[in-house]
């Protein structure tokens, strides 16, 4: 039997088939689209329409792989970008495009909230977490306080991942993982926090679905799509949840000890908790998983968009890349990076910009610059570790994923920068395997221990050990990282 995962992200929607027997992805498919051009910047919107005609594309490319085993798909399962704001009128059409999960238009809203709850601290307090320019509520502030004839259409707000359930299902339901990043759900207790939603208008409680489990179904393929698929009436849709949290349970991240870095446009290291994980500082997000667990995360905004941004500059392809940044020294001989290129959510520079610092006539060439933006952009995640390690989570490993885990030079700054030995995954679709895999336990087919253990699989040869004599060196890139990131903001001119 099959199960599909989705993976609908910021650049693409990936699909693909797991044979739940075998283990193997017997089909995959993919299409890219794009952000809207032509908005101001810090504004980062896409268009819901070109999603779901992503999800058709790839999900009818995979069943003609399958041929006439398609009658064999039994369930599918949705990762999708989080934070994103899809918003519906009376008749469920979309309103306006989707602001993004990148969209740091909001700065001025996440202030306001911050002003009304006592700052961060009130706001940790009351939910577990600071509300940030990524997060959805302040979308939904900045859309009632700039287009407020849009606002007054609104009868539903969606999730990217719920909106495609919905496309899928006709259910509009959202689960407590992708959910906890709209920035009003209190994580301890799982329930909405009625005065954040009252700050914004009290017509929001009306305009959120059905809050309920990660391990609920969320519904059944639609029959109009099951005849467009040619598949059984019966197939079950799963939860689903955002691209973390699928990315979670994709690389059996799903028991503490085990840490998850995704090496995408963005960054994002996660682990698994018994517990809500709440950082004083709000620098680690708070959020639920979707097993019905939680996931502290740390977010940057900023990792394979400065490495193909500088890549680009010199003209490079992904070999040459590789030869550059292994022909310069280690820590780039003092050159660093700050990869702020789209503002940044960890630390919480909205407006930031990148900025090349301890350039001399001996590292102002392309192989050093290349060396330490891609250092840069993991000494990024390597913050999050360390605030990860003083609210007691240290990784014995960590698994790699993403594009930017395919570089064998990335894997071993990686590993050096982050001081524990990384592994990537048999698979680079994460998300969608994540979503196979929830989506076969929503159909019966056991539990999420057992299927990890065997449907996740490490790619051995791909593990890298830090070097012992270069964790310190970049223990203290990464202490001058923050100490430049500190004085250029503290001056205003970052």
């Amino acid at each position: 039997m099959f199960y599909i995962g989705i993976d609908s992200g910021t650049q693409s929607t990936k699909a693909v088939v797991l044979d739940l027997e075998s283990g193997v992805l017997v089909a995959q498919a993919s299409q890219a689209y794009d952000l809207i051009q032509g908005l101001p910047a810090g504004h980062l919107e896409q268009h819901p329409s070109d999603w779901i005609a992503a999800v058709r594309a790839t999900v009818s490319d995979c069943l003609e792989q399958l041929g006439p085993r398609r009658s064999e798909v039994r369930g599918i399962g949705v990762s999708g970008q989080q934070h994103g704001l899809v918003v519906l009128d009376a008749d469920d059409q979309v309103i306006r495009p989707a602001k993004l999960w990148c969209d740091t238009s909001t700065a001025a809203q996440c202030d306001q909230f911050a002003a009304a709850f006592g700052g961060k601290e009130g706001l940790i307090a009351r939910s577990g977490n600071a509300i940030l320019p990524g997060y959805t509520i302040p979308k939904l502030l900045w859309l009632k306080q700039n287009e407020p004839d849009h606002f007054k259409r609104i009868r539903s707000i969606l999730l990217p991942h719920d909106y495609i359930n919905f496309f899928l299902t006709g259910v509009k339901r959202m689960e407590f993982g992708d959910a906890s990043g709209m920035g009003i759900l209190n994580v301890r207790t799982r329930e909405w926090d009625a005065g954040l939603i009252d700050f914004v208008d009290h017509s929001v409680h009306e305009m959120l679905p059905a809050l309920g489990s990660s391990n609920a179904i969320h519904g059944t393929l639609l029959p109009a799509l099951a005849s467009e698929w040619g598949l059984p009436g019966d197939v079950v849709v799963s939860a689903g949840g955002g691209d973390n949290m699928m990315g979670a349970i994709g690389t059996g991240n799903i028991a503490n000890g085990i840490i998850t870095a995704s090496f995408g446009t963005s960054g994002t290291l996660y682990g698994c908790a018994g517990k809500p994980i709440i950082d004083p500082e709000g620098e680690i997000a708070a959020f639920c998983d979707s097993t019905d667990h939680w996931l502290p995360l740390a977010c940057t905004m900023n990792v394979t968009v400065v490495t193909e941004q500088v890549r680009g500059w010199f003209g490079w392809d992904l070999a040459e890349m590789e030869r550059q940044i292994v022909s310069a020294p280690p820590a780039a001989g003092g050159v660093s990076f700050l990869p702020y290129l789209n503002g940044e959510r960890t630390p919480n520079l909205p407006n930031g910009s990148g900025v090349i610092h301890g350039l001399n006539p001996a590292t102002a060439n392309p192989a050093h610059l290349m060396r330490a933006a891609m250092e840069g952009a993991t000494l990024g995640l390597a913050y999050g570790l360390r605030r990860f390690d003083a609210l007691g989570l240290t990784p014995g490993e960590i698994r790699l994923t993403g594009g930017g885990s395919n570089s064998a030079a990335w894997r071993q700054i990686a590993a050096d920068v982050f001081g524990v030995p990384v592994v990537s995954l048999a698979t680079a679709e994460g998300a969608g395997l994540g979503g196979a895999i929830q989506a076969a336990r929503a159909d019966g087919r056991g539990n999420y221990e057992d299927l990890c253990a065997r449907l996740v699989s490490l790619d051995e040869s791909t593990r890298c050990h830090p070097n012992a004599d270069l964790v310190p060196l970049y223990r203290d890139k990464l202490d001058r990282q923050i100490a430049l990131t500190t004085v250029l903001r503290e001056s205003g001119l970052l």
